[in-house]
Parts: structure tokens; sequence; C-alpha cells
């Protein structure tokens, strides 16, 4: 795991790929939270783990990996929910597809606790720069 000065928080874990076929040898996915974007965490599936040539990530809501680490979450393309004490599910929906991805539920907290102690729960409106983002969708650069 590593931070940066701004305390970007970014993992390295190994999921498991849940399907018909046989066994899954692992998929590496990278799970990086950024104060910048308060709200939100990202799963990044490397070139290597999907079936293009590029990199593909997933966003979604950091409170939403929270919950789903305790009870079923999710309404849409994420759902996350418990499987016993120790492993995680995350379904991923998109139109290409399914994906059903089981985690080591210690690696989802320990990144869980690192994004907040970047930024602790009911901080993440005092991390945002309005100025910047209200910036950037009027179509400024916002730097």
């Amino acid at each position: 795991m590593s931070s940066s000065i701004e305390q970007s928080v970014e993992q390295s874990v190994t999921a498991r790929l849940i399907s018909d076929a046989a066994p899954s040898p692992g998929v590496p996915v990278i799970m990086r939270y950024r104060p910048a974007d308060p709200f939100a965490v990202r799963m990044v599936f490397p070139p290597e783990a999907c079936l293009g040539d590029t990199a593909v990530t997933w966003a979604f809501a950091r409170s939403l990996l929270d919950s789903g680490l305790r009870a079923p979450a999710g309404d849409g393309d994420v759902h996350i929910w418990p499987c016993g004490r120790v492993q995680t599910m995350v379904e991923l929906r998109s139109p290409d597809g399914v994906a059903l991805l089981q985690f080591p539920t210690a690696n989802l907290r320990g990144f869980l606790a690192d994004a907040y102690e970047a930024v602790p729960a009911g901080r993440e409106s005092a991390a945002l720069d309005i100025d910047r983002a209200l910036a950037v969708l009027l179509g400024g650069t916002g730097g």
C-alpha cells in the first residue's frame, strides 16, 4: 500500500472471479482512494485482467464499500455483500455482462480504514475543492 503527500491510498489485492468455468487463478485489482474525490473509491483492473488491452476502472461510493462489508448493499451497477466472515463478494454489472468477484474481507477493511484515515467519514465535503470542481465542470482547467 502507498500514500502520497495528499494522502491518496492505493492497495493491490487479488480477487477470485466466480464463474461456471474452472476456478480463476486470481484477478489483480488496484484499490484507489483520492481525497480530491472524497466520496468515491475505485477498483482498477489492469490490462492483463481484462479482455481488452487497456485497464478498466470502476468507481463507486466509499459508503457502498463500507456498507457492503457488513450487509448486502448496492443499487444499480455495483453490489457488495459479505460471504461469511472472511470473504466479500462484489458484483459489477455493465451492458457487456456481469462479473462476480470474491475478495478477502481483511484486505478491503484495511483499504477502507486507510481511506477513512485520509478523509474521515463526515468530512468529505471539507476535502472537496469546490472552486476547482466548478471550473472543471464549466469547461475550465481548474488549475
